[in-house]
């Protein structure tokens, strides 16, 4: 009885490890046959996983899908939430074979590989956050989260990404994403795209932030310059 025990706390500590190791963010490059290059960019949270592409050179964005995801064995299986090359896949369920170590990982019989760009670390805002309320005029604004018009935003280490749908509908609203940091209450985002206004690549914007009863306090001002105050609360 203590061998099996020991064997059966042993293979879902093992499963556990290898479920957490494609946590972080991950990302690589490959060419088109017109010859652009594209960036892939892939971040899992404990639950949620989005990934996208764009442009190398100018950022220009291509497609974005995403949703929940897991794993079982090596078989990963996703819950499509969003989906801007094929929004007919959006409420379906895909699984497919995949591998990963400390610093590759891949989907089986697909031959670009991705890098590891992070492990989740520093990320002091890791994880998959909904938008769930503004305050606005000192007047608090309260966001279902339940509902399916949805805000959602996924942080690594040191790559976030937001992204804006409706699973209902299957409308894709908007997104962007790049590089983050969190230093001395602030909280700066460094955009390498944005679908709903290419010139905004490049642009540095930087917020005060806390967290407040677990949820996240965003408070600066926008991509257009107008103030806003946000309040996220994680998804689990």
């Amino acid at each position: 009885m203590k061998i099996s025990l020991f064997l059966i706390t042993t293979i879902f500590l093992s499963l556990e490890i290898y479920a957490q190791s494609f946590v972080g963010a991950w990302g690589g490059t490959h060419a088109l046959e017109n010859g652009k290059m594209v960036k892939t960019v892939v971040i899992f949270s404990n639950n949620y996983q989005v990934m996208s592409q764009y442009d190398a050179e100018n950022g220009s964005f291509i497609k974005t899908n995403g949703g929940a995801w897991r794993l079982n064995g090596d078989t990963m299986t996703e819950t499509i939430e969003f989906d801007t090359n094929d929004p007919d896949r959006v409420g379906t369920e895909v699984s497919f074979k995949v591998y990963v170590n400390d610093s590759v990982m891949g989907v089986v019989g697909n031959k670009n590989k991705l890098r590891r760009i992070d492990d989740g670390k520093p990320g002091k805002l890791k994880g998959a956050w909904l938008m769930s309320g503004r305050i606005r005029d000192g007047k608090m604004q309260q966001r279902n989260t339940n509902r399916p018009r949805k805000t959602m935003k996924i942080l690594s280490g040191n790559r976030f990404q937001w992204i804006a749908y409706n699973t209902e509908s299957k409308q894709f609203m908007g997104t962007g994403g790049g590089t983050y940091t969190t230093v001395n209450g602030k909280y700066t985002e460094n955009l390498e795209f944005f679908s709903r206004d290419n010139d905004k690549v490049g642009m540095q914007l930087q917020f005060d932030y806390k967290l407040i009863d677990g949820k996240w306090h965003h408070s600066g001002l926008s991509s257009k310059g107008d103030p806003i105050y946000e309040i996220w609360s994680q998804r689990e």
